[in-house]
């Protein structure tokens, strides 16, 4: 499997990723301070849906860079979502 070439798009990446990491940070300190459980549902949700969307960038950048066959971004797909 290919790595993003595009220095754009993997900054992007990055920055996603280090604002999900942030959020699970967040997450942690709402466990540690006995939060309601539904608020740390919240944003355990929130969290999942940026690493989903950061999952689906990534996809993004393997078509566009045109380096993976579309049967094998298919088969990804089918793995890991």
């Amino acid at each position: 499997m290919p790595t993003v070439h595009d220095p754009e798009r993997k900054r992007a990446l990055v920055l996603r990723l280090k604002r999900v990491e942030g959020q699970l940070r967040g997450i942690q300190k709402l466990l540690e301070s006995d939060a309601d459980c539904e608020a740390v549902a919240q944003q355990l949700s929130a969290a999942r849906k940026a690493l989903d969307k950061s999952f689906f960038a990534m996809v993004g950048c393997v078509i566009a860079q045109g380096d993976v066959p579309p049967d094998d971004v298919a088969d990804m797909l089918a793995r890991f979502s």
